[in-house]
């Protein structure tokens, strides 16, 4: 996937950046481990100046973020930029974070709003993700498996098709399984927008998928 996060960090001491990462040694005795911390103590221990509080949101919220940039651009490679731009986003703008929504749901904030700014610039070229790792080769012919794979490649590029707002409450709603109301926050809409957008959502790949025969 992308590289360390750590070394992400590393370029942030620049002049410009207004951050200087600092590696300490190891914790202190008697302090409480990171990764026991909850989101918001771990916003306040980096915010303290503690990046390595950084590392451990990162290490639980790297997965979800690269598969929705994944679900937007199609690519491993683009995914993986993507993902990594979202953190540095996130760390840079850590201050501007006000606790009014969970830390998940600001960092799929920034997520989208780049994933919709990068697919508004260039074309998609999808890729597979991971697909055969959750196929019984020893059940399936080469026929079955192209033909799945036709399917979902087919079924990808009908999503790259929705309108944006569209295609973000598909992705938010079917892959990452959010409630209504948590992609409102993610897209700043209403409950009702993201009702509506998904009812259409559905109903336009219902008819490009309606269009094409297997």
């Amino acid at each position: 996937m992308a590289p360390s996060f750590a070394w992400t960090l590393s370029r942030m001491s620049e002049p410009g950046c207004g951050a200087e990462v600092v590696r300490p040694g190891g914790e202190a005795a008697g302090a409480t481990p990171l990764a026991s911390l909850d989101e918001p103590a771990l916003v306040d221990a980096c915010l303290a100046g503690d990046t390595r509080a950084f590392d451990v949101i990162v290490e639980r919220h790297r997965r979800q973020i690269y598969l929705l940039c994944y679900r937007f651009v199609g690519n491993h490679d683009d995914a993986s930029d993507l993902a990594q731009d979202v953190f540095v986003r996130a760390f840079r703008g850590l201050r501007t974070f006000r606790g009014r929504s969970s830390l998940s749901t600001w960092l799929y904030r920034i997520g989208v709003n780049l994933c919709l700014n990068r697919v508004g610039t260039r074309a998609t070229a999808t890729e597979p993700l991971e697909e055969r790792r959750h196929v019984d080769t020893a059940v399936e012919s080469p026929d079955e498996r192209v033909l799945k794979q036709e399917r979902a490649a087919f079924v990808r590029a009908a999503i790259a098709r929705l309108p944006r707002k569209q295609r973000a409450t598909l992705i938010l709603r079917v892959y990452h399984d959010m409630p209504h109301q948590q992609i409102a926050e993610v897209l700043g809409s209403s409950v009702g927008a993201v009702k509506a957008n998904f009812f259409h959502a559905l109903a336009n790949l219902k008819r490009q998928l309606e269009h094409h025969r297997w």
